[in-house]
């Protein structure tokens, strides 16, 4: 099962208990800054949590439309995996840790338009 995500650029801070899936996009959105000299661009996640809110290995590019050339697109994939690892861990509930293990999301990461 895949749940999607969208990055935004407000949310909550990773300190806080996690109870719900929008918890958990709103906490990583929290940690988005696109790069300011890319625009109209977007990269896509997926990953797995633990329930101890790190992930189980890398995350993986599903999707890139980057503007620009090999530099940008490098910059835009590295500021996208930076602020999933500035997150973690993510502090999940008992009830939530309990279904999240292994669960794939797929995270939409948009430049700043």
């Amino acid at each position: 099962m895949a749940i999607s995500i969208v990055a935004g650029t407000a949310g909550q801070s990773k300190a806080a208990t996690l109870n719900t899936m929008d918890d958990v996009g709103a906490a990583i959105r929290a940690c988005w800054s696109p790069p300011s000299d890319i625009r109209n661009s977007t990269v896509t996640l997926s990953f797995s949590f633990k329930r101890d809110g790190t992930l189980i290995g890398p995350p993986r590019p599903t999707a890139i439309h980057v503007e620009g050339d090999e530099k940008a697109r490098k910059s835009f994939m590295d500021a996208a995996t930076s602020a999933l690892a500035q997150c973690l861990p993510l502090t999940f509930s008992t009830t939530l840790a309990k279904g999240i293990g292994g669960t794939v999301f797929t995270l939409r990461f948009p430049s700043k338009q």
